[in-house]
């Protein structure tokens, strides 16, 4: 399972994946959010965050230092002084669920945590467009989204070829883009300059992406 901008990994393997010791400290459900925020609207401060999220500055505070200790996330260099620290996600994504975490209970636990802080987040986001996005963005943005459900008879061969396929499609365009002067955003939300199109066109834009088996009453 992976995120990317929340995040996911681009070869679509677990090499890169978190070890025990960082997916045990991701897994927190503050920790998390916090992780869902830096990855959808870009950096933020402890502060900001808080204001956000509801909690305190301090709590926001000493979570975004455990995620900086496993490397999830990373201060933005140049911005913010003193206690205004910036934060954003690390480069590359976040990839959770490889062989040898789940082997444990533990490992199982902590990736069930942040697989379904993540899907929750992202339902809470779709909501959130489906009720609110006319209205905000107009027509023209509600017709250039799309919002799609396929259902398919594959192999696990194929299943895997079809994630693979996915994050190859997203890394083409993205190169497209970028050579084109027109993409807006790193990896981990930061803002770029560009050279032939304007800010004030574009909006912060979440793609959600699910493949999965379908599973019975039964358990078939």
């Amino acid at each position: 399972m992976a995120t990317d901008e929340k995040p996911p990994a681009r070869s679509h393997s677990f090499d890169d994946a978190l070890g025990m010791e960082a997916l045990r400290a991701l897994a927190h459900p503050l920790r998390v959010q916090i992780m869902n925020e830096l990855s959808d609207f870009g950096p933020l401060t402890a502060s900001g965050l808080a204001e956000r999220l509801g909690e305190s500055s301090g709590s926001t505070s000493y979570h975004l230092r455990q995620l900086a200790k496993h490397e999830i996330i990373v201060e933005v260099e140049g911005k913010g002084s003193g206690r205004e620290r910036w934060w954003k996600m690390a480069p590359g994504g976040i990839t959770i669920g490889s062989p040898e975490t789940l082997e444990t209970p533990a490992g199982r636990e902590a990736t069930e945590l942040i697989s379904r802080e993540w899907q929750q987040n992202n339902e809470r986001r779709l909501v959130a467009y489906l009720r609110y996005g006319l209205d905000v963005y107009g027509p023209e943005w509600s017709q250039a989204a799309t919002l799609s459900t396929s259902h398919l008879q594959l192999t696990m061969e194929q299943l895997a070829e079809f994630g693979r396929e996915y994050y190859a499609m997203q890394d083409a365009l993205k190169a497209k883009w970028k050579a084109e002067g027109t993409f807006a955003s790193d990896d981990a939300g930061t803002q770029v300059e560009l050279e032939d199109a304007q800010d004030a066109d574009r909006l912060r834009v979440q793609i959600q992406f699910n493949a999965f088996p379908l599973v019975n009453g039964d358990g078939r």
